[in-house]
């Protein structure tokens, strides 16, 4: 089965606030900065992204033509079944599945989690991230 988590991309079309996979970590990215093709190869591509699931910061460095992989980010509703010390139960509004997610480091999140509530979550690359509390 292909693994349907990125699609491919090239290097040189990366913009500030799109997205990529940089050390197989998604990442939005925040600086790009590109040099001139030199006498002895082509232009370089230089990028810092913040990663989607825990904050870091990571860059690399590229030929602008090479190829990268670009995360597709799945946003689902989901109800609070229960807030635990570290993480939060969640069931999907569509498939009704029932699964577990870290809690959010962003405090203006966290402090309005509570079970019943309705919420945006991200699946990316298999990974879940709670995105905003609704209502």
């Amino acid at each position: 089965m292909m693994d349907l988590s990125f699609r491919i991309g090239r290097v040189g079309e990366l913009k500030v606030g799109s997205y990529a996979v940089i050390d197989g970590e998604p990442c939005r990215i925040v600086s790009i900065d590109k040099s001139k093709p030199g006498k002895h190869g082509s232009a370089k591509f230089r990028c810092t992204g913040i990663s989607l699931l825990d904050d870091s910061k990571r860059s690399f460095v590229s030929p602008v033509d090479a190829s990268i992989q670009i995360p597709i980010i799945d946003k689902r509703n989901a109800q609070i079944i229960s807030v635990g010390e570290t993480s939060v139960q969640l069931m999907d509004l569509e498939s009704y599945e029932v699964f577990e997610v870290n809690l959010p480091r962003e405090e203006e999140i966290r402090s309005r989690l509570e079970a019943g509530k309705e919420v945006e979550y991200w699946n990316i690359m298999g990974r879940y991230r709670i995105q905003r509390v609704k209502g």
